[in-house]
């Protein structure tokens, strides 16, 4: 049994301890903001916070997470300035890189405030978009931050 914290509630899984992370929230949880994109941790599409690091959770193990806190897509706030930036800045297309570009973009401005565009490209570097060119979404990143679209 594995006892951990996913988005503020407390949450046990009997799976294998192999078992990854991602199964257990899109099907235990039924939390589908992460995303199977490549499996092997690449795109960024199954990224999650963990402790409040940014990670990817095709790649976790279930018996890595006892005690963790782990926040998804679904626990961040719907209407935070991230969000808003988000959908003003016409950030979001087909919406498979959305969630895990939300959470890297929340850990990169829990680390810095006032994010350079460089800071905002080597947050994001571990997510791939094939929608946007990603100008749109940096933009919504510097917004977020207090900057403009």
């Amino acid at each position: 049994m594995t006892t951990m914290r996913i988005n503020g509630r407390a949450f046990q899984s009997s799976s294998a301890p192999n078992t990854r992370l991602l199964d257990v929230l899109r099907n235990e949880c039924d939390l589908k903001g992460a995303k199977e994109g490549c499996g092997e941790g690449e795109c960024g599409a199954c990224a999650v916070l963990v402790n409040g690091k940014l990670v990817n959770s095709c790649l976790v193990p279930l018996g890595q997470m006892e005690q963790a806190e782990i926040t998804t897509v679904e626990g961040l706030p719907e209407d935070s300035a991230l969000a808003r930036a988000f959908v003003h800045c016409g950030a979001t297309q087909c919406g498979i890189c959305t969630p895990g570009m939300m959470l890297a973009a929340t850990a990169l401005l829990a680390e810095h405030a006032n994010p350079t565009l460089e800071e905002i490209r080597w947050g994001l570097s571990g997510n791939l978009c094939r929608c946007t060119g990603y100008g749109r979404i940096y933009a919504a990143i510097a917004q977020a931050a207090g900057g403009v679209c």
